[in-house]
């Protein structure tokens, strides 16, 4: 499978290592959450055909989890469906850690014998014998992190994980994680509109020697499509309910993403590359995964590799967006805690 795995790599766009452990993708990933929840009505046909086109302008990481099927298996199984023809040429990362029996959809459960039910579940969803990036999805505070990483040791011992990712954890959790077992990848929102990262996250996966994967890269939706207030956005739509999209802070947002689009304009790109070349040249070590459903979208996303900024470029976006976006990103319950 590795020698398959970098051949291809070999053939593709850039390639990006994440972390110190081997792991190597293309510079631009495929997020699938919103081709089963919180973007409105979805279309199992076109997401795999999008799916499918993004493996052939080389995307080879893939990333799903058991969240994104509400527990179903939904999303990993659209996944394995579209990638079957092709698995051992790339890489998935699927998540563990929500406690999908809780209504209200925020609880958490890392106990040892839940992320080994939840493995076994992704690997029959998904169709195959591995999983290559297996991440915490939220810090559990009832889960002993040393805990969480000697359980997925082991299963990367027994050949059914190969890499061990975090997810929105903060510096002392990674610290103490690490120390048990390497960790390759840290996936957290990061984008021209979410920054905070950069204050004490982002120094202590470098120190360490962690990848990083911003998701919500495009902030959610402000530049993918025409931007409405959150009220008329649909009930299944999770803009609906973003503090970004709510009176005071929506009418600020688009002033600043008419600006950035200006600057995109000068430069002969999408806002959208603009964006996304932000995020790639804020360091090797950090591979977004844009979520689309149209492979008209997937293919300006996947060509931002191939867009370079100036630092002129980089300093006028530090201007447009001091501060990020206007709003917090989750609500106070959903909110992750460093």
């Amino acid at each position: 499978m590795r020698e398959a795995l970098a051949l291809a790599l070999g053939e593709r766009r850039t390639v990006r290592r994440l972390g110190d452990q081997g792991l190597q993708v293309g510079a631009v990933g495929l997020g699938t959450m919103g081709m089963t929840i919180a973007y409105g009505p979805t279309d199992d046909e076109s997401s795999i055909a999008t799916i499918r086109r993004a493996y052939e302008l080389g995307v080879t990481l893939f990333d799903t989890a058991e969240r994104y099927g509400l527990g179903t298996g939904s999303n990993e199984q659209l996944l394995g469906r579209a990638v079957k023809d092709f698995r051992d040429e790339i890489v998935i990362a699927t998540k563990f850690g929500f406690d999908m029996a809780d209504p209200t959809m925020v609880g958490t459960d890392s106990r040892p014998e839940h992320i080994r039910e939840v493995t076994e579940n992704s690997l029959r969803y998904l169709g195959t014998d591995h999983i290559d990036v297996l991440y915490q999805h939220r810090v559990d505070p009832d889960a002993p992190i040393e805990d969480v990483a000697g359980t997925v040791g082991e299963l990367i011992a027994e050949g059914k994980v190969r890499y061990f990712g975090l997810s929105e954890a903060g510096p002392d959790i990674i610290r103490r994680a690490h120390a048990v077992h390497p960790v390759s990848v840290l996936q957290t929102e990061y984008s021209v509109f979410e920054c905070a990262v950069e204050a004490e996250v982002l120094p202590v996966v470098r120190e360490l020697g962690i990848g990083f994967v911003p998701y919500s890269p495009l902030g959610r939706g402000f530049l993918t499509s025409t931007v409405k207030p959150a009220a008329e956005y649909p009930a299944d739509d999770m803009r609906r309910f973003d503090d970004r999209w709510q009176p005071g802070n929506f009418e600020k947002n688009p002033a600043a993403i008419r600006e950035l689009t200006a600057l995109a304009d000068s430069k002969g790109i999408a806002v959208t590359q603009l964006a996304l070349a932000w995020l790639l040249a804020q360091g090797d070590d950090i591979v977004p995964i844009p979520g689309t459903r149209s492979p008209e979208r997937l293919a300006e996303n996947v060509a931002s590799a191939d867009v370079e900024l100036t630092p002129v470029d980089l300093a006028r976006v530090a201007e447009l967006l001091p501060h990020g976006s206007a709003g917090s990103r989750y609500s106070e319950a959903m909110m992750p805690t460093w």
